[in-house]
C-alpha cells in the first residue's frame, strides 16, 4: 500500500509510488525526496556539526555492477580512524545511516558506507541476494579499494554492521545474529521454502512480520520508516531468505573462529534477532578483547527506533569504544 506524505505534490507522489524493483526508480525517488528525508523530526537529523566533507560515488565493480557508496569526513581534522558500515536487510546507506554517519564524523571519524548490489542506489533487482558469499565479496572489493588510499592506510579500521550487516561484517571476518525463531519460518516450512526457491527464486512468498513494528519501539519514529523510500518493504524473495538462513547456520558453527576485538550491542526486548545468541556469540568468540552491551527494554533498531535518551546512550557507548580502540592503535605504533 502506498504511503501519502504530507505536503508532497502529485508528481513527486507518483515517483515515490513507482515499482522500486529496478535501480532507476530507486535513484529517482531518492533524488526527488532527499531534502524531505533530511528534514524529518528525528534526533539523527538534528546533530549540530560544522564542517563535514561528504562525497557520493558510483563505481562499476569487477562483475559489471554499478555500486553506490558515500563518505563522511571531518572537514579539517585528521580522522581518528576509518569506519566501514554494512547495512541491514532491505536497507540503504542513504537514509537513517546518513544521520548516524554525520554523528560519527562529527566525533572525528572517517565513515564509508555502500549499498549492496540490489539494495538502495546500487544496481540489481531490489533486495535479491542470489549468493550471500558473492555479496560479501562485493563489499570486500569496494572497501579494499577504498583502503588503498594512502591517507587511510595508517588509520585503524573498524567494521560496523547492523542486523544483516552484522552477518556481512562477520562473514568478512565471521558471524551473524540468529534470526529469532518467531521471525523465521518454522523448520518444516523452511525446508519447503528451499524446495520452492530452487524453482521460483525471485518470487516474494516468504511470510514476514511487519519489521518496522517489530524493530522500532518509539511509535513516532516507527512512522518515520515510511520516509525510507528506497528501502525494500515487500515480502522477502525466496532465494534471499534461503541465502540468509544458510549464512546464519554457517556462522553459528564458526563462532569460535571470531578473533577480532568486538563490541556487541543488543536490545533485551529485540524480537527480530534473538539477544540470547549475542550472549552465546560473546561467550564463544575467541577474541581476547570483547564487550557485550545489552539495553533494557530496547528493541532491534537501537540507533533509529528507540527513545532519544536510549539513542544518545548507545551512541556514547559506540564512540567511547571506538575512541579507546583508536587511541590503543595510535599508542602501539
Amino acid at each position: 500500500m502506498a504511503t501519502r506524505f504530507p505536503g508532497v505534490d502529485n508528481e513527486l507522489q507518483k515517483i515515490l509510488d513507482a515499482n522500486m524493483d529496478h535501480v532507476s526508480a530507486r535513484r529517482q525517488a531518492r533524488e526527488a525526496f532527499k531534502d524531505v528525508q533530511l528534514g524529518i523530526d528525528h534526533i539523527l537529523f538534528k546533530t549540530q556539526c560544522d564542517g563535514l566533507k561528504m562525497k557520493e560515488s558510483y563505481e562499476v565493480n569487477s562483475k559489471g555492477i554499478e555500486i553506490f557508496y558515500k563518505s563522511w569526513f571531518p572537514e579539517t581534522a585528521r580522522p581518528k580512524a576509518a569506519v566501514f558500515y554494512c547495512h541491514g536487510y532491505g536497507d540503504t546507506s542513504t537514509f537513517f545511516f546518513e544521520g548516524i554517519a554525520r554523528k560519527l564524523a562529527c566525533d572525528g571519524y572517517g565513515v564509508f558506507a555502500m549499498d549492496y548490489p540490489g539494495f538502495g542506489l546500487s544496481e540489481g533487482l531490489h533486495c535479491y541476494i542470489p549468493s550471500f558469499d558473492s555479496l560479501v565479496d562485493d563489499v570486500i572489493e569496494i572497501y579494499s579499494k577504498i583502503k588503498e588510499n594512502p591517507e587511510l592506510q595508517s588509520l585503524p579500521s573498524f567494521l560496523f554492521g547492523q542486523s544483516m550487516g552484522g552477518a556481512v561484517a562477520l562473514k568478512m571476518h565471521l558471524k551473524q545474529p540468529k534470526i529469532a525463531d518467531d521471525m523465521a519460518p518454522p523448520w518444516l516450512l523452511a525446508q519447503i521454502l528451499i524446495g520452492i526457491a530452487n524453482v521460483l527464486p525471485k518470487q516474494k512468498l516468504v511470510p514476514q512480520k511487519n519489521l518496522a513494528e517489530a524493530a522500532f519501539r518509539d511509535l513516532k519514529k516507527r512512522e518515520m520508516t515510511a520516509y525510507n523510500v528506497v528501502a525494500y518493504k515487500d515480502k522477502p524473495r525466496l532465494w534471499t531468505a534461503v541465502e540468509m538462513l544458510k549464512t546464519t547456520q554457517e556462522i553459528e558453527k564458526r563462532l569460535e573462529e571470531v578473533s577480532l576485538p568486538l563490541l556487541i550491542l543488543h536490545g533485551e526486548a529485540d524480537i527480530v534477532t534473538d539477544p540470547s545468541v549475542s550472549k552465546t556469540f560473546y561467550e564463544k568468540a575467541s577474541s581476547s578483547d570483547k564487550k557485550l552491551k545489552l539495553y533494557k527494554d530496547a528493541y532491534h533498531s537501537l540507533l533509529e527506533g528507540e527513545p532519544d535518551e536510549m539513542i544518545i546512550q548507545v551512541f556514547s557507548d559506540i564512540i567511547l569504544w571506538l575512541d579507546e580502540h583508536s587511541s590503543k592503535h595510535s599508542s602501539s605504533k
